[in-house]
């Protein structure tokens, strides 16, 4: 990747993110939209993890690399221990719901602040800048990708619960599917993504190379 290319995918992806937040209808945050999520948690957990800790991961350098790769960060959730994961899940609930019910009823303009405050933090880190992440640390320009694909994937549920087009640009897209091919590959199921990819195989209902 070029070292401009993860900051413009990013910014492509947060700036089509705030447009589909625009077109949620007022009356429907409280519908649901992904698995328990209704369409307010649903946001709630897309901007915590994608725009609100941008500002304060770029800022908290970390002394090592413990994760190489945005694959390898994706990977590391198949690896815990079940009730490690299962409490993860948990927390990452509540924080859907906290910050859902934080968002309050300018849910638009907070969401919009967010995204401006995380672009200026990309644009002022370094490719190789190390910080702190969830899971070690790792180099921005291996971190941020994860971020962009929370917002392309997020963004997709949201579209798909409200009925209106992503929006998400093609960069944005080619970047979050082949961050998911290596991820499938860092897990064991490369073989079986690019077979189904080519019309060799199928995936089996809910094939998901993360851990759901």
């Amino acid at each position: 990747m070029g070292g401009m290319d993860f900051r413009r995918t990013y910014r492509s992806a947060a700036v089509a993110y705030v447009d589909l937040v625009s077109r949620v209808p007022a009356g429907r945050w409280d519908e649901p939209a992904l698995g328990d999520w209704t369409l307010r948690e649903l946001v709630g957990h897309t901007v915590s993890s994608a725009l609100r800790q941008v500002p304060g991961v770029l800022g908290t350098p970390a002394e090592v690399v413990a994760v190489a790769s945005a694959e390898d960060y994706w990977a590391l959730a198949r690896s815990v221990p079940a009730e490690t994961y299962a409490a993860a899940v948990a927390a990452s609930g509540d924080d859907a719901r906290a910050t859902g019910l934080m968002l309050g009823d300018d849910l638009l303009d907070a969401v919009r602040e967010m995204a401006g405050r995380a672009t200026q933090a990309v644009a002022s880190a370094g490719d190789d800048d190390v910080v702190t992440t969830a899971a070690g640390g790792m180099l921005v320009r291996q971190w941020l990708p994860t971020r962009t694909f929370e917002l392309v994937v997020h963004g997709m549920d949201l579209a798909g619960a409200i009925g209106v087009p992503h929006g998400m640009g093609p960069e944005a897209l080619a970047e979050a599917t082949s961050q998911a091919a290596r991820v499938a590959v860092a897990v064991g199921d490369g073989e079986t993504v690019l077979r189904a990819l080519t019309g060799r195989g199928e995936l089996t209902a809910k094939f998901s190379v993360l851990r759901t």
